[in-house]
C-alpha cells in the first residue's frame, strides 16, 4: 500500500505557510515569529517549531510553496509567451503582494546572508518562462537583460510609482525588447 499524506498535515503546512507569508509582506521581517504565525494560522507553537525549528526554515518553505505557483503554459509565439508572462506576473504583484515579498528579500538578504539561496531560487523559478524562452535566440548576457528589461519595468512602475502596468505597458515593454535583440516575434 502506497503512503499517503494526511490531508490535515497537507492543509495546516498550506495554512501555516499562508500565514507566514501574509504575517511577512503585511508586517515584515521582523514579525515573523513563530509564536506570532501560530496565531495568525491558528495553530500552536508546538506545531510550527515542529516542522519548521526556526525562522529561516518556515521562510524558505513559505517562498518555495509561493514560488511553486505554476506558470501559464506558452502559446507558441515568442510575442504572446512574453506577453502571457508578464501578465501573470503583473497578476502575481497586484493580487498576491509579490512586491511586497520582493522588497523583503531584498532587503534583509544583505543582513541575513542565509536567505540568499531563499532569494536565488525565488527569483530562479519566477524568471524560468521567460529565460527558457529567450536562451534559444540571445546569448546568455542578452538574455540576463532582457529579462532584467521586462521584469525591471514591471516592478519599477509597481514599487516607485504604485501603478500596476497596465495591458498597454506590457505590449511596449515586448516589443521594445523585441526590436532591442532583433527578434522574430513569430519565433
Amino acid at each position: 500500500m502506497a503512503d499517503t499524506v494526511d490531508p490535515r498535515v497537507v492543509r495546516t503546512r498550506q495554512d501555516v505557510l499562508q500565514a507566514t507569508l501574509d504575517v511577512l509582506v503585511d508586517e515584515g521581517w521582523d514579525a515573523v515569529t513563530h509564536p506570532h504565525v501560530a496565531r495568525v494560522a491558528g495553530y500552536s507553537k508546538a506545531t510550527l517549531y515542529a516542522h519548521w525549528p526556526d525562522r529561516l526554515a518556515l521562510v524558505r518553505d513559505a517562498f518555495a510553496h509561493w514560488g511553486a505557483i505554476p506558470h501559464l503554459a506558452p502559446v507558441g509565439t515568442l510575442r504572446e509567451d512574453l506577453r502571457i508572462e508578464l501578465q501573470s506576473f503583473r497578476s502575481s504583484l497586484s493580487d498576491h503582494r509579490l512586491d511586497r515579498a520582493l522588497a523583503v528579500l531584498a532587503e534583509r538578504t544583505p543582513a541575513v546572508p542565509e536567505l540568499r539561496p531563499v532569494r536565488d531560487a525565488f527569483l530562479a523559478d519566477g524568471e524560468r518562462p521567460l529565460r527558457k524562452r529567450l536562451e534559444p535566440l540571445l546569448d546568455p548576457l542578452e538574455v540576463d537583460v532582457a529579462v532584467h528589461m521586462l521584469c525591471g519595468g514591471m516592478l519599477h512602475a509597481v514599487v516607485m510609482h504604485g501603478r500596476v502596468p497596465a495591458d498597454d505597458f506590457i505590449d511596449t515593454a515586448v516589443e521594445a525588447v523585441l526590436t532591442a535583440f532583433d527578434l522574430d516575434p513569430a519565433a
